[in-house]
């Protein structure tokens, strides 16, 4: 099976991760690709479920405001009075598009690094030892990165704009071309790399080695639905915490085109002014206890949404709608 960890920087989700049996414990196609399917269909509602938190968590990396849960809850109660119910969801479309085929890169390309990293360490169809079980995560998260990152650049921007601005996720696109240049979608890139190789590093590795850790307490070979919770909570807020600094940077520069907010178009430029103007706590961690908030949610309802999926897919099957 496979699931995905919510809510990462980079990413969305975080950006998420996929996290996979390893090959020996999938007996066939079907069941990778249902797991495939499963794991985007669950990704997409954990997303929808969150995205209100998640746009504000963006306004706020954006702008100089101070972050509290007080100000974090007028926010959500002004743009709700000013643009209805439905604006509080604005740019989660783009966060959809992304889902899926960040889900499906994730999946394959992790699925391939394990194989890779597990015929050169010699630990073909084994757990991996930690080194290479974090790099297949890194090198996952870079994968799926670098192919899906100009559909989280239109997200932050229409998180953050008006709709008078952009009407859809096509008009971004075109604006940013004509106005600022193709270039302006692969802005915030190299921070986001940076903060992708140890969040999705070290979510792997820490999901991973709690799973392992506890096949060999319990001699069970898989965790209960409320035990891979846990684990992905406690993985997610570690990987978030390790690289959040990046996700404000990368916000910053995807959005400065239209907040007027200072762009140096380096990480370390904005990095340096960010804790200048508003300091490294208030600053670079500004948002991060709404992670905190709602990364356990995302989790939970991927978790939930994956099984649901999984089962309705079997009894499918079992009734003889797909082929085995």
């Amino acid at each position: 099976m496979a699931h995905r960890v919510q809510d990462h920087p980079g990413i969305p989700v975080a950006q998420a991760t996929v996290l996979t049996l390893s090959p020996s414990a999938q007996p066939n196609r079907w069941t990778v690709l249902d797991s495939l399917v499963c794991g985007a269909v669950a990704g997409a509602v954990a997303k929808t479920a969150i995205a209100p938190l998640d746009r504000t968590k963006i306004i706020f990396q954006v702008s100089s405001n101070r972050f509290s849960a007080k100000e974090a809850l007028r926010l959500l109660y002004c743009t709700y009075l000013k643009d209805g119910f439905l604006s509080l969801w604005r740019g989660n479309s783009a966060t959809m598009v992304r889902v899926v085929p960040y889900a499906a890169i994730q999946f394959c390309s992790h699925d391939q690094y394990k194989s890779i990293l597990g015929a050169h360490y010699g630990f073909q169809g084994k757990a991996l030892p930690p080194l290479p079980r974090f790099l297949a995560g890194s090198l996952a998260g870079t994968t799926a990165t670098m192919l899906t990152y100009p559909l989280d650049m239109v997200r932050a921007r229409m998180a953050v704009t008006a709709r008078e601005m952009y009407s859809n996720i096509l008009h971004v696109f075109v604006r940013i071309s004509q106005e600022e240049g193709l270039r302006t979608l692969y802005r915030g890139f190299i921070p986001t790399i940076l903060g992708v190789i140890p969040y999705a590093g070290i979510t792997f590795f820490t999901y991973e080695s709690l799973k392992k850790l506890h096949t060999e307490k319990t001699r069970r070979a898989q965790p209960y639905p409320h035990e891979r919770l846990a684990f992905g909570a406690c993985a997610g807020m570690i990987g978030q915490s390790v690289s959040y600094p990046l996700d404000v940077v990368r916000r910053r520069m995807q959005t400065a085109g239209v907040t007027g907010g200072a762009c140096y178009g380096t990480v370390l430029g904005t990095l340096r002014h960010i804790v200048t103007t508003e300091g490294v706590a208030r600053g670079l961690y500004k948002g991060l206890s709404m992670n905190w908030v709602k990364g356990p949610i995302a989790v939970g309802v991927s978790f939930s949404t994956f099984d649901l999926a999984h089962d309705m897919l079997s009894r499918f099957r079992r009734a003889g709608h797909f082929p085995h």
